[in-house]
């Protein structure tokens, strides 16, 4: 018999597999500084991180709770332009800042986050999605008329504190806390508000609490991969925060798969890898380039039709699963069986 709770393995792998990674982005780093890595390549790598983050917060409401929210990139906006303020405000430099701006970036969007679930989990249906919609357009739009954010030419002197390292040691704690939330008897709870809600309030379950919890870890973490995203890319408009952001974000996500923390990275890798050699195939004619981004609302709608479930929808790669502890058959009882 297999019992599928958490347990030191995954602990001590996951342990391990980050100090490796870590270890070889810290030493990729170092060959770049000579010339001997492109940096292109790793700018890739560090704007798939930021995004990965991004996508897989936002399947903790698509994906696991069943929920269809459209503002995603307005947390990622509260996230990005709190950490540029800060960043540009405090006399911080270094470590300190990246942990001050970030951690407001955090605070602020998980705070907002919170309060538009309040209001937003009081309907049912799909106005989860028109309310977050329109959430975003409130944000761009209010982003756009505040002088000291730099208004709608944008925000410019931002320092520099995001690299590849940051965005690796960032995306491993983040997915690190959503595999044991997803795996905890709380986040059993979303499975089962997803597939019955009628059932799981029956059973004494407080949908709008555990909704709105969810709802708030989300924007939380959209804002931590926007305030790493202002942070690296030195300059922000409000138009980066627009329908067209979250066009791309739910891209990645039902590419990838909803229900997944797999089909996360795997989504966002296929589809930002996907547009970056489309890119680089169209450069030949500049207006070409710019109708790659037909490609992204025309991929959306194959899924669609074709695959609703994306490439790992609801399935896990062995690395992130549950650990399995075997129990010997002579030491199960009657009790055991049962539980």
């Amino acid at each position: 018999m297999k019992d599928y709770s958490n347990s030191c393995w995954f602990k001590i792998r996951f342990g391990i597999f980050s100090a490796v990674l870590l270890c070889i982005i810290l030493i990729l780093q170092e060959l770049s500084k000579n010339g001997w890595v492109n940096q292109y390549y790793l700018h890739i790598l560090t704007v798939i991180g930021m995004n990965v983050i991004l996508v897989s917060s936002l399947n903790l409401v698509n994906g696991y709770l069943g929920e269809f929210a459209l503002g995603h990139a307005g947390f990622m906006a509260c996230g990005a332009y709190t950490a540029a303020y800060l960043s540009t405000q405090l006399d911080l430099t270094g470590f300190p800042a990246i942990i001050v701006s970030l951690g407001a970036a955090i605070i602020a969007a998980g705070i907002i986050g919170y309060l538009i679930g309040l209001a937003a989990f009081k309907t049912v249906g799909d106005y989860l999605a028109i309310i977050t919609l329109g959430f975003n357009m409130i944000i761009v739009n209010a982003i756009q008329n505040i002088d000291s954010l730099g208004g709608p030419r944008g925000f410019t002197g931002i320092p520099k504190y995001t690299s590849l390292f940051s965005v690796a040691v960032c995306l491993l704690a983040t997915y690190y806390i959503f595999y044991h939330l997803v795996n905890s008897n709380f986040g059993r709870l979303w499975v089962a508000i997803r597939e019955n809600s009628l059932a799981a309030e029956l059973m004494g379950i407080n949908i709008n609490q555990v909704k709105n919890f969810v709802f708030t870890i989300a924007a939380a973490f959209a804002g931590l991969a926007g305030g790493l995203w202002a942070e690296y890319q030195q300059f922000i408009t409000p138009r980066s925060f627009d329908y067209i952001k979250t066009t791309e974000l739910l891209v990645m996500l039902y590419l990838g798969g909803t229900g997944s923390l797999s089909g996360s990275i795997l989504g966002v890798t296929v589809y930002i890898i996907s547009m970056e050699l489309l890119r680089n195939f169209l450069s030949f004619n500049p207006q070409l380039v710019e109708m790659r981004m037909i490609v992204s609302p025309l991929i959306l709608i194959i899924i669609m039709i074709t695959r609703q479930s994306g490439l790992l929808g609801n399935r896990e790669w062995r690395w992130l699963r549950p650990a399995e502890a075997y129990i010997p058959e002579e030491n199960i009882t009657h009790d055991s069986v049962k539980n």
